[in-house]
């Protein structure tokens, strides 16, 4: 393990606390310094890389670099600090991190501050904890000095030192100015798993309390002197402009301030919601689509089934795979179809903006500080630093806030440059904009072949995706494309566990005039889905169980082969299942995938009535994600994640007719209902591995567990999502 040296001035002396960073040269070099966030102006000043604050009222509050959007980021990564620190539970609180990328950098991004692909607590373990030892360490060193004390003789338990042989002890609280004082440990030891206190255990969510008596602030709680709501009309079709605009109508409606142009539409400002919805109803709007995307998704998909009939860019290569198709006993092939699909997080797009002369404040539930904060600096003609991010909790992402082109936070900072910020602006998306003028997972098509020998054994492999590059035109297309491979698009597939001896994947990435970005579980969304029912079809075809044909081409990768068989035996998969009814036909599937080096497996168990109606009835769930921090936070997110792949595998599609999107609200883009929940259980795979990412990998893995099931159940394949039986 690497000890990060510790630097005199990652710590500050601020009135009379201790506030601590970790200090990671390499990068604290490569941005410029950031605002200090709430707690900052409380202290006083704020240090490059400070992580802890500890308060003379015995509260430490750890700084969080990762936003909150429901996944438990502002209790995992607390946790870490509590653990080294030997704190006492209660005395954690939990605060956003302001933007400024030399210290509160995702480490797996390089220079570049940002949460998504669950790398938050697999980036910030060691990170943490160190924060927390080092700050432990100088308590202990200030309390030895006060106590005229050996350091070795002064022990931490529960937020309070003390000294055994002569009865004494000490708050955090009452030594942090002393301990500020003192000179930074160049090492620091962190804990042996065998001692941890927290780390595996369940402890509160320090969120929890807050959200569930309403105290808890999100964007579309706040409130600033003065403010204006606004609502944008964008144009109904992607690449539309505004061509012109009466405003009459709209500013007639009482409580309606101002209409304006902006590069995406025509926003209307008012001094509450319900009166800017009503100005923007009466909005009179003729639309430029003379460059408009006006494509419905039959035309697009004809296009993809098109492609996918011929060769792509090499994406991966083993063996020969042209040989051992034409040597194969028997070939299966399969075409699958997947649509656009929207976020459709529970507190839709907002932002809300205060601009000055010199300097723009926001406050959202900000998820991307190093691709927003230099957006809205450009638009503004200002340098990053004047620029002030504020992080506040978020109803949901699931990759939406995370845009890589900065789109609804640059939408609210124009309509404040369009009133000359003469007032704080508040941006709404209503569910409706974000359904029809927000960004998707893309629509892709996949055709896969398969060949088998005389025993029956995969001897060949050939997937072909096709599907819009996420990355491309996006500051990520330079790290993340190479030799026109999006990696986000063939994740999944080019990695594939099982030991196919000849195997080939290719990809063709059309362009198309839908935005698109990153899904929960992007790639995986799709690939899992292809790869694993089309697994289970080479299974049928070769007369196997698809557990043990998995179980066998799994024997060189053991966490996959662990997992799988933990949900396996988790759902008594060997026991025939048996019909509640006469005339009911049950199933029961299997799939594992990895994604963000985390594995999955999940045995989901269903039931296709009579009348061809048809439930899940149970999944099992079994993850191996490392050490389990919170073992009751990972539950929550493969309960969550298996709910948001069973929406997508049910109901998601969102679908376009001459260009316009068809859906608009929960009532034609469904939403799992709570009677439709299957019973979940979730095992975890125990681990002295380093944490590895939770919020995303149980998502992918549903959608062909459930297939497979219901293919069990009626012998007809699914090839097409949302599922059709």
């Amino acid at each position: 393990m690497t000890i990060v040296n510790l630097s005199r001035r990652d710590f500050l002396k601020s009135g009379a606390g201790l506030t601590l960073g970790v200090a990671v040269p390499a990068l604290a070099q490569m941005a410029g310094p950031g605002q200090g966030g709430r707690g900052a102006a409380a202290a006083g000043a704020f240090e490059p890389n400070a992580f802890v604050r500890i308060g003379p009222d015995n509260i430490v509050t750890v700084i969080v670099k990762h936003f909150e959007m429901g996944q438990g980021t502002f209790t995992g990564l607390p946790t870490l600090v509590a653990e080294e620190l030997d704190a006492d539970w209660s005395q954690i609180r939990a605060e956003g991190a302001p933007a400024d990328p030399s210290r509160y950098n995702n480490l797996f991004m390089g220079a570049m501050q940002g949460t998504g692909g669950s790398t938050a607590m697999a980036n910030s373990f060691e990170q943490m904890r160190r924060a927390g030892a080092a700050a432990r360490a100088m308590l202990v060193a200030a309390a030895a000095e006060r106590w005229k004390v050996a350091p070795d003789s002064v022990t931490v338990t529960r937020g309070l030192l003390f000294h055994l042989p002569s009865n004494r002890r000490a708050t955090f609280g009452s030594l942090a100015a002393a301990a500020a004082k003192l000179p930074v440990p160049q090492d620091v030891k962190l804990k042996d798993p065998k001692e941890f206190a927290y780390i595996g255990k369940r402890v509160p969510r320090t969120d929890s309390r807050a959200k569930s008596n309403g105290s808890a602030i999100y964007t579309q709680d706040m409130k600033l002197p003065g403010m204006l709501t606004a609502l944008v009309a964008h144009p109904p079709r992607f690449g539309g402009k505004v061509k012109s605009f009466d405003a009459a109508k709209a500013k007639s409606v009482k409580g309606v301030v101002d209409v304006v142009a902006i590069p995406g539409g025509v926003a209307v400002l008012a001094g509450d919601f319900w009166s800017a919805k009503k100005g923007r109803d009466a909005l009179a709007v003729e639309w430029d689509e003379s460059e408009a995307f006006k494509l419905g998704s039959p035309e697009i998909m004809a296009e993809y089934r098109r492609l996918a009939a011929t060769p792509g860019l090499p994406a991966k290569k083993e063996g020969d795979l042209a040989a051992a198709l034409a040597q194969a006993a028997k070939t299966f092939e399969a075409t699958y179809e997947f649509p656009y699909l929207a976020h459709a997080t529970m507190e839709p797009m907002n932002c809300v903006v205060q601009l000055s002369a010199d300097a723009c404040e926001i406050w959202n539930g900000e998820q991307f500080q190093s691709i927003d904060q230099p957006a809205v600096a450009a638009v503004l003609g200002m340098k990053p630093e004047q620029v002030k991010l504020n992080m506040l909790y978020a109803g949901g992402s699931f990759g939406r806030r995370a845009n890589p082109h900065a789109d609804y936070v640059v939408e609210a900072v124009q309509v404040a440059k369009a009133i000359g910020g003469r007032a704080p602006v508040k941006l709404v998306w209503t569910r409706e904009d974000d359904m029809r003028a927000g960004y998707y997972r893309p629509m892709y098509c996949h055709a896969l072949k398969g060949g088998l020998d005389a025993q029956g054994n995969i001897v060949a492999w050939q997937h072909r995706i096709v599907g819009q590059s996420i990355l491309a035109g996006t500051p990520f297309e330079g790290m993340m494309v190479k030799d026109g491979i999006d990696a986000t698009s063939v994740e999944g597939a080019s990695n594939l566990p099982y030991a196919i001896p000849n195997l080939g994947v290719e990809l063709h990435s059309p362009r198309m005039g839908v935005p698109v970005q990153w899904w929960r579980s992007v790639g995986s969304t799709h690939t899992a889905f292809s790869t694993e029912t089309f697994l289970d079809e080479l299974a049928a075809a070769s007369g196997k169980d698809p557990f043990q044909l998995r179980r066998a081409l799994l024997a060189k990768s053991p966490r996959h082969k662990r997992v799988l068989e933990m949900a396996a035996t988790e759902a008594d998969w060997s026991t025939p299942l048996v019909s509640a009814r006469v005339g009911d036909r049950r199933g029961r599937g299997i799939a594992v995938h990895e994604s963000f080096s985390t594995v999955v497996a999940q045995v989901a168990e269903v039931t296709v009535r009579r009348d061809g109606s048809w439930r899940v009835d149970r999944v099992m769930c079994a993850v191996d994600c490392g050490v389990a921090v919170n073992p009751d936070v990972i539950r929550a997110q493969m309960e969550s994640g298996i709910a948001y792949g069973l929406t997508a595998a049910m109901y998601g599609a969102i679908t376009l007719k001459d260009g316009v999107v068809e859906q608009s609200n929960f009532h034609d883009y469904m939403p799992l209902r709570l009677t439709e929940m299957p019973r979940i259980g979730v095992y975890i795979a125990r681990s002295d591995e380093k944490p590895t990412g939770v919020g995303e990998p149980a998502t992918p893995v549903i959608a062909p567990a459930v297939a497979n099931a219901l293919a069990a159940a009626t012998g007809k394949r699914i090839r097409a999502l949302p599922i059709k039986i």
